[in-house]
């Protein structure tokens, strides 16, 4: 039997409509629609992002954290102050859903920025959220850098003493809490760990310029201290040398730095990559702790020691063990080391 081809067109044309009033029926399954990307921006400090530790490794952060979780990482580097606010609003207008600041400097930034959007969730480094406002669209992601701070305070009181004086040293950046803590607790372990131990201060008042960290390093082993503890990011490093070159000792900080110059005692790790990471990761899951602290210290390992130098692993074993001891006294809430310098 022969069909018109006007006849075959037409059975055709019914099948389609027949196909599209059964999907929109719901006879048929219409295309999903693609999941948002969760997206994260990281604003950096004038420390920059090319620092050796501090900043580089929140970078290290926010960029795994955003492929565990399929999502897009975005960073703005901050040369100076002034690319604070450009830099918060091009991260608004980039749609992150989450913005870091990378520290306690961008406090101000923070609070202007929560309040003008509090759609976007937001989180600083270094810096309580009370002192951004406590608004319920803001985080505080906070290091126990006191207790990192005591343990390096112990072996440096140790090592001064054995070079035949009571005197250590602390280099450091612009004088802040962030920065303090660390201080106190080096200070306040030393004294501690020996009786007697003085420890000298100063401020570059930059966490950059490290000739100006060098020469406090030289003014400070001019004055008798024989171990440096520098707390002034990639200005520290100078601080280092100094005190490598003069034939004393320095202590790193918030990365190991052991490498940093030939006579490094040890460091104090304040483990920013991490935090960065736990609290980009939980926020993407819905677990954002809004107008709270997230705390990170000894007893979940968010601060630490870097690697100790074999000329006090190998040749004063006791002096770690009495590290140890300090750190257990911490944990277990037996010692409570100050975060404020007296």
């Amino acid at each position: 039997m022969r069909v018109s081809r006007w006849v075959l067109a037409a059975g055709v044309a019914a099948l389609v409509a027949a196909v599209v009033v059964g999907t929109a029926l719901g006879g048929g399954k219409a295309p999903t629609a693609a999941k948002a990307v969760f997206k994260a921006g990281l604003v950096g400090d004038v420390g920059s992002f090319n620092d050796n530790g501090f900043n580089k490794n929140q970078v290290l952060g926010i960029k795994a954290a955003a492929k565990a979780i399929h999502g897009k990482a975005y960073t703005y580097d901050s040369h100076s102050s002034n690319d604070y606010q450009p830099n918060f609003q091009h991260a608004v207008a980039d749609g992150n859903k989450l913005i870091i600041a990378a520290g306690f400097l961008l406090g101000d930034t923070v609070k202007a920025f929560a309040q003008q959007y509090p759609n976007v969730k937001f989180a600083i480094t270094d810096d309580p959220v009370a002192a951004i406002g406590g608004f319920k669209n803001e985080e505080g992601i906070t290091y126990a850098a006191e207790q990192s701070g005591c343990l390096v305070g112990v072996l440096a009181a140790k090592q001064a003493k054995s070079m035949g004086t009571k005197k250590i040293g602390a280099v450091a950046g612009i004088k802040l809490p962030s920065v303090d803590s660390w201080i106190a607790g080096y200070q306040f372990c030393a004294k501690k760990a020996v009786k007697g131990t003085k420890t000298l201060i100063q401020y570059s008042n930059s966490f950059t310029d490290q000739a100006a960290c060098s020469n406090l390093a030289q003014n400070e082993i001019g004055s008798g201290a024989q171990v440096i503890f520098q707390v002034a990011g990639l200005c520290g490093d100078g601080a280092l040398k100094e005190a490598s070159k003069l034939g004393k000792w320095g202590i790193g900080v918030d990365s190991d730095e052991y490498k940093v110059a030939k006579r490094i005692l040890t460091s104090g790790i304040k483990k920013t990559y991490t935090g960065v990471y736990d609290t980009v990761v939980a926020t993407s899951k819905g677990h954002f702790k809004g107008g709270k602290n997230l705390v990170f210290n000894l007893k979940n390992d968010g601060v630490g020691v870097g690697k100790i130098t074999p000329q006090i692993t190998k040749k004063h074993p006791a002096w770690v063990k009495l590290m140890k001891q300090f750190k257990s006294k911490i944990v277990h809430h037996k010692l409570k080391v100050p975060a404020v310098l007296p």
